[in-house]
């Protein structure tokens, strides 16, 4: 399906202006200057009403005294000293976010935060979970990447699509309203393992329309990857438990109630 471009927000979308943007980190106080600048310009440019939640896993390598430096008063940042981790960061962040609109993005400038206008737009248009995709028409990947990265990121997608109906169900680059979160956090279902956070909330929220808007999937240009082998192994586990909820009897880990939220106007 192709959907309306939107380099800039158009008139029609004034309640969806609130957005809280969760970016989890570990080690990125190198990248994080340049997120904050083209995430400001974004803001400026769209008039949006933004915070961006950095939640830290206790990098220890200068994010407090950049932050502090910076000295912007819609960056809020969290330091998290316990239970570290990709997607336990997300949540806290989620469940401190103070806006209609969730964002999740990488730290590392992989999304483009020039495509969270679009993403906002779509979002007014009547869908529950946008996803900024490298795998639809329009979509890429870097170069840099490699053949065998690529093989690897195919596969795990390959893996993940019983689960999800989505060219890219591994994204960490996604948008939605807080009252689906709010829904899945309340049953206490959300538990993830391992860094795939947005395809534990597509299994877990139950958005009836997701919607993916292609991104070029960009090279990290400062610090150092964190995926490694135990993540991978991570990886299948986390899929093993959403089998088993998705597709398990209930009283293996899948609630009574249902997954849709109260229905509400945006």
């Amino acid at each position: 399906m192709m959907l309306p471009r939107h380099d800039r927000l158009p008139d029609s979308v004034p309640c969806l202006l609130s957005v809280s943007i969760v970016v989890p980190t570990y080690r990125e106080a190198e990248s994080l200057p340049h997120l904050i600048n083209r995430l400001n310009r974004v803001r400026r440019e769209n008039n949006l009403k933004l915070e961006l939640l950095i939640i830290d896993d206790n990098s220890c390598d200068g994010t407090v005294d950049l932050i502090r430096s910076v000295g912007l008063d819609w960056v809020r940042l969290k330091v998290r000293c316990a239970s570290r981790g990709l997607s336990a960061a997300v949540l806290d962040g989620l469940r401190d976010a103070r806006y209609e609109v969730l964002l999740v993005m990488d730290a590392d400038l992989s999304h483009p935060p020039e495509k969270i206008p679009e993403m906002i737009a779509t979002l007014a248009s009547g869908y529950d979970f946008v996803v900024g995709s490298r795998y639809v028409s329009g979509g890429s990947t870097d170069a840099k990447w490699g053949l065998f990265r690529w093989f690897v990121s195919k596969i795990a997608t390959w893996l993940a699509r019983p689960l999800a109906d989505v060219c890219d169900p591994m994204a960490g680059f996604f948008a939605f309203r807080r009252c689906w979160f709010e829904h899945a956090d309340c049953r206490g279902a959300l538990n993830p393992v391992g860094y795939k956070i947005g395809l534990e909330l597509i299994v877990k929220c139950g958005f009836r329309r997701i919607v993916e808007i292609p991104i070029h999937f960009r090279e990290r240009q400062y610090g150092r990857s964190k995926l490694s082998v135990q993540e991978q192994f991570r990886y299948i586990q986390h899929l093993y438990r959403l089998f088993i909820y998705k597709y398990g009897p209930r009283t293996l880990g899948r609630p009574e109630t249902s997954v849709h939220p109260p229905d509400r106007t945006p």
